[in-house]
């Protein structure tokens, strides 16, 4: 197959970066399609970590072509500063990245108004990264935003400019009281950092539509989570833009009809960061004891990660949304040591149990998490390298996921290093 997406199956942070990196091996086009650098991958290389914010994880490659879609928005500062910090460490950059012109461009205001958005809600703030990304897409919605091709022409760029600050200083002096920083110089800051990317600004829909034409293989990159989506989440603790695989053909401008295999990546538990809804969190030793083994702190932001177990409706919502063909199982290793563990496979909302993912998550506060339960194992299993050789309690937990998904468990993950890595049981779905 040569063209396969790649997106999270809960609220982010399942280790995409990870199977990313190791799809793109084989891949010549990774394409990522939407967010902005409120996203975080890691990918171990030996004793090397690289944390990429909006670089697409195949970078790393080889004769891989990384294209930064137009459904991101893209803050010029840090973009240069992830690039430098890879060519400094002997990537080279100009060989393997491309940015699609039509790609948002986030602001210092935008990322000012954030703030200063989210200290106006109180207690009903959202939890953003204050990175900007929901203040430029509302600017993108709005029709006022700026793209990083009308940057690359000053005079069009300079009449759209004046404009697009002087609301922004009205709205940060008449809703919120205050005044934007740093706005003196910025016109020319701007145009600095653009003419750094010039020779990487391509169309990144026709280049990966001619590749696909080729036969070439193309992978397309989520960020975030299913469950962070702008429509399919649980709003309005959501990102900004849609992160399932109907956002591909809009953040990329690839035919949606010329997808060929769609594939999720999942935590063997479940971890959100910030704000919204989370039905199976723990409050407890068992939560504490996830978050400490699995290293649960924010790729991006370094916040800790909410920590909880396995949630089968959340899970098999988001596989039917996706209309996926099977699941990566990441971080099974972390399950290690539990005497008990655990799987809501339903709710009780409202005195009824219900096992579809209800719009009310979040809303009415007697929803309740209704859990099996399985027998854990307390073997080390991040040597295993095939999927007989695990313990066989934890045989029957992978087996019991993939009935409440209705799809295959295709590899499954039980440490960070690439080679940690092996294909999963069943057979309907050929492992990459």
């Amino acid at each position: 197959m040569t063209s396969t997406a790649v997106v999270g199956l809960q609220w982010g942070d399942e280790g995409k970066g990870k199977i990313i990196d190791h799809l793109a091996a084989k891949a010549d086009v990774v394409i990522r399609f939407a967010g902005g650098n409120n996203a975080g991958h890691t990918v171990i290389v030996g004793d090397e970590k690289y944390v990429l914010h909006l670089i697409p994880g195949g970078i790393l490659h080889e004769g891989t072509l990384n294209i930064i879609g137009r459904g991101l928005v893209v803050d010029l500062a840090a973009l240069l500063e992830e690039m430098d910090g890879l060519i400094a460490r002997g990537v080279p950059i100009a060989d393997r990245l491309r940015i699609d012109g039509r790609a948002h461009v986030i602001f210092p205001y935008h990322r000012q108004l954030d703030a200063m958005s989210e200290l106006c809600r109180g207690d009903a703030k959202i939890g953003t990264t204050g990175r900007g990304i929901g203040p430029a897409y509302s600017d993108k919605v709005a029709r006022t935003g700026l793209r990083v091709v009308d940057l690359l022409h000053r005079e069009h760029f300079e009449k759209r400019f004046r404009v697009a600050l002087a609301e922004k200083q009205s709205l940060a002096e008449k809703v919120y009281g205050q005044e934007l920083q740093d706005v003196d110089g910025l016109f020319e800051q701007m145009l600095e950092m653009v003419e750094r990317i010039r020779p990487l600004v391509v169309d990144g829909g026709a280049l990966a539509r001619e590749a696909y034409a080729q036969g070439k293989s193309v992978l397309f990159e989520g960020a975030q989570g299913t469950m962070l989506d702008l429509d399919a989440g649980t709003y309005p603790f959501v990102t900004s833009s849609w992160t399932g695989v109907w956002g591909i053909a809009g953040g990329t401008g690839f035919p949606p009809n010329q997808l060929e295999r769609a594939l999720a990546v999942t935590k063997a538990y479940c971890t959100r960061v910030g704000e919204g809804p989370f039905p199976t969190e723990l409050f407890d030793a068992d939560g504490d004891m996830m978050a400490k083994v699995g290293h649960e702190f924010g790729a991006t932001t370094g916040r800790p990660r909410r920590c909880g177990w396995f949630d089968a409706v959340q899970a098999r919502y988001a596989t039917q949304l996706n209309g996926l063909d099977g699941v990566y199982l990441t971080k099974l290793d972390v399950l290690s040591g539990f005497e008990t563990i655990k799987m809501a496979t339903a709710y009780r909302l409202g005195g009824e149990t219900v096992t579809d993912f209800p719009a009310e998550a979040g809303v009415l506060g007697d929803l309740e998490p209704v859990y099996t339960e399985f027998p854990g194992w307390a073997e080390d299993i991040t040597e295993v390298r095939c999927f007989a050789d695990l313990p066989t309690n934890c045989q029957t937990y992978i087996r019991a996921l993939e009935v409440e998904l209705g799809v295959p468990a295709v590899q499954i993950s039980v440490g960070p290093d690439r080679n940690q890595l092996f294909p999963g049981e069943s057979s309907l779905v050929s492992a990459t």
